[in-house]
């Protein structure tokens, strides 16, 4: 597994390793079958065409928060605690697009070994369709 740098060598602007997905069909149902998301818009395309006005399926917006707790859980490895994490969502993403899972240290509170992560997912046009901000605590070592 992955391990976190230590606090000390962590500087403000460092990237987190990014995640890249482009979900399908299968997952989108799955995870709203999961939710028990009934919303149309995730699962019935010409409703969501015809109806909404989407070019596509949408993808659920807890999916992108997931896809962002997994990047920072995978950056953190064995040596460290996700503490809270925030976002919402600002643009619908579709079926067939490639959306990235990041973040970028923004803050580092060294005593309590707390490090605020600015985390988004962007869309191919590198538009940040979920902003937000996570807190992880470092282990000592």
């Amino acid at each position: 597994m992955n391990h976190a740098p230590k606090i000390s060598e962590l500087t403000v602007g460092d990237l987190i390793p990014e995640r890249t997905h482009t979900p399908d069909n299968v997952q989108l149902m799955l995870y709203n079958a999961a939710l028990w998301n009934g919303h149309r818009i995730h699962f019935d395309e010409p409703y969501t065409k015809g109806v909404e006005g989407y070019p596509g399926l949408v993808i659920a917006g807890p999916l992108l928060g997931d896809w962002m707790h997994q990047a920072i859980e995978e950056w953190l490895g064995d040596s460290g605690d996700l503490i809270s994490i925030e976002y919402s969502n600002r643009l619908a993403t579709f079926i067939g697009e490639t959306l990235t899972a990041g973040g970028i240290v923004q803050s580092i509170d060294t005593p309590a070994q707390e490090v605020t992560l600015e985390v988004f997912v962007k869309n191919e046009a590198g538009d940040v369709a979920a902003p937000g901000v996570a807190i992880v605590r470092l282990e000592s070592r």
